[in-house]
C-alpha cells in the first residue's frame, strides 16, 4: 500500500486526520513513522504570512525529507474584532515557555484580548488550508475548510484541543470542546478541508 506521508506532529491533528483520511487506499503515516524526528529546522517552517504558504512550507520540506507524496496543513483561529488575529499566529499567539502548557496560554491570551467584549464582538472562524505535494517537481493541490462561531467567555468542556473549548461553533450550537470527534469533523475547517482532499485523491490517485 502506498504511504501518504501527513507533515504534522500535533496529536490532537493525528487523531483528527486518521479519522477523516482513514477510508483512503492508502497508508497513512507521520513524520516519526518514517524515521523524520524533529530538526531545528522545522522550528522555522512557519514564517509565511498565509496559511498557504505555511503549509506549502510544511510540505515541500517534509517531501524533500520522505520522498513520498505528502499533505501539510496550517490552520488557526481568526477573531473579527481582532482583526483577525490569532490567525497563522493561532499556535504561538502566548509565546509560551518551554514547558508550559501551549493550549491553556493561548487559550487565556485570547480571553484576555477579548476581556469585557460583547457576544457581538467575539465573532470568529477557524480556517484551514491543506497542500498536497505528489513528489518534487509537481504542482502543489490546494484545499482549504472554515467554519464559523464566537468565542466564549471561558472554556467549556474537555474534547479537542487548541481553541476548541473556547470556540462555540453555530453549526452544533455548542463548543468544539463540547462535541464528539464525529461532530466536530463534520463542520469543522479541517473536517471541510480534508474532505476535499480526500475527495479529489478518489477521483486522482496518486
Amino acid at each position: 500500500m502506498r504511504k501518504l506521508l501527513v507533515a504534522t506532529r500535533n496529536v490532537g491533528k493525528k487523531r483528527e486526520i486518521r479519522s477523516l483520511l482513514g477510508h483512503l487506499p492508502y497508508e497513512i503515516v507521520f513524520p516519526e513513522d518514517v524515521g523524520l524526528y524533529e530538526t531545528p529546522e522545522e522550528q522555522v517552517l512557519e514564517t509565511e504570512q498565509t496559511f498557504e504558504g505555511n503549509a506549502r512550507k510544511k510540505a515541500e520540506y517534509f517531501q524533500k525529507r520522505a520522498r513520498v507524496p505528502t499533505v501539510a496543513d496550517d490552520s488557526g483561529i481568526e477573531v473579527l474584532s481582532l482583526g483577525g488575529l490569532p490567525g497563522v499566529r493561532s499556535r504561538r499567539f502566548a509565546m509560551a515557555a518551554p514547558g508550559q502548557d501551549i493550549d491553556l496560554a493561548n487559550n487565556n491570551a485570547l480571553l484576555q484580548r477579548l476581556a469585557g467584549a460583547p457576544t457581538d464582538r467575539r465573532g470568529a472562524r477557524f480556517r484551514c488550508v491543506v497542500v498536497l505535494l505528489r513528489d518534487r517537481g509537481a504542482v502543489p493541490r490546494v484545499f482549504e475548510g472554515s467554519c464559523r462561531g464566537r468565542i466564549e467567555t471561558e472554556a467549556k468542556g474537555t474534547g479537542g484541543f487548541g481553541y476548541d473549548p473556547l470556540f462555540y461553533s453555530y453549526d452544533l450550537e455548542k463548543t468544539f470542546g463540547e462535541a464528539s470527534q464525529k461532530e466536530k469533523d463534520g463542520v469543522s475547517h479541517r473536517g471541510e478541508a480534508f474532505s476535499a482532499l480526500a475527495d479529489w485523491l478518489e477521483a486522482h490517485p496518486l
